[in-house]
Formats: C-alpha cells, sequence, structure tokens
C-alpha cells in the first residue's frame, strides 16, 4: 500500500455515530416500506408474529428520528445507538422464532390464526366464515433463497444491530 491510500479514510471509518444512527433509521424505514409493499400490493397478508415484527422498527424509526433532532452530545447519540441495539436485538429475535414457527422448530402463539370476528347473528357469522381469510403464522406466505419474510427480517436486523454495535464503539472511541 502507499502512503496515500493510507492516509485516506475509508467509507467505515468515515461513519460517524450521526450517519449510523441514521443508517439505521433508514434501514427500519426500508424495512417497514417493504413489509407494507409485501402486504398493500402485492396481497400477503400479514399474521399476528408478523405483525410484531414490525413494531421494533416502528420504534427505532422514531428513536433514529429523536436522535438525530436532539442527540447534539456524544453521549445522547452513544445512549439512542444502545437503543437502537436493544431494538434490533429484539427485532432479530422475532425474526428468528417466526421463521422457527414456520420451519417448525418452535411451537407458534395459540392465537396466531387470527381474532374471531363479531357478529350480529348467525347469518353474519356465516357470511364472514366465507370471506375471512385465516393467516397462519406456521406457513410462510413467501420464500426467496429459502428464506421466509420472517428468515430475511431476521438476518436485515442483525446486520443493523451490527450496525449499531459498531456505532457505539465509534462513539466510545470519540
Amino acid at each position: 500500500m502507499t502512503s496515500s491510500t493510507l492516509d485516506r479514510p475509508s467509507a467505515v471509518s468515515s461513519l460517524s455515530p450521526v450517519r449510523v444512527i441514521l443508517l439505521i433509521g433508514l434501514g427500519c424505514l426500508a424495512l417497514i416500506a417493504g413489509a407494507w409493499f409485501f402486504e398493500l400490493v402485492l396481497g400477503l397478508q400479514p399474521c399476528k408474529l408478523c405483525l410484531e415484527q414490525r413494531l421494533p422498527h416502528y420504534a427505532a424509526i422514531g428513536l433514529a428520528t429523536a436522535g438525530l433532532v436532539l442527540a447534539r452530545s456524544l453521549r445522547l447519540q452513544w445512549l439512542v445507538l444502545l437503543g437502537l441495539a436493544g431494538l434490533m436485538a429484539w427485532s432479530s429475535w422475532l425474526g428468528f422464532h417466526h421463521a422457527g414457527v414456520e420451519w417448525g422448530w418452535f411451537a407458534g402463539p395459540t392465537d396466531c390464526a387470527g381474532a374471531a370476528p363479531t357478529v350480529a347473528g348467525v347469518q353474519d357469522f356465516i357470511k364472514q366464515l366465507q370471506t375471512v381469510k385465516v393467516v397462519s403464522c406456521t406457513e410462510a406466505a413467501w420464500r426467496f433463497l429459502g428464506l421466509s419474510l420472517a428468515g430475511w427480517n431476521a438476518l436485515a436486523s442483525l446486520v443493523l444491530l451490527v450496525a449499531a454495535l459498531f456505532g457505539l464503539a465509534r462513539a466510545r472511541s470519540a
């Protein structure tokens, strides 16, 4: 290597804690947008566990936004990154658990087939039984390269967790 190569900062070394917070927030936003795309455009209805997997991403989007607006000190940025790391660890676990339920490794929740609709009478109940589509947590609605959406969420969340841990290390060394 030449000395000019060593003097030039790499893309990774120039990632400040604020940029890592932005990256994680945008990553979570992309994951939520993807979930909505599969639901609203492709018509794949989410199960209970699918909807549960969105919660850490919603929280991370809010925390990242608040962190970008309010966290001016390195200490506050570190706390935001710590919170994001916790949320991404939770999200990774939820995705892994749901993928495990789909593969039969774990038992899914007993109420995974959906909530019972409220009905006014027997005729309404029969009509709803004919039109309601029950979404099971044990069946993957879509797979790519052998992984379901839950599996891809687990992997993406794990990458974002590593990014948050990297940001924590960068903030600590700064």
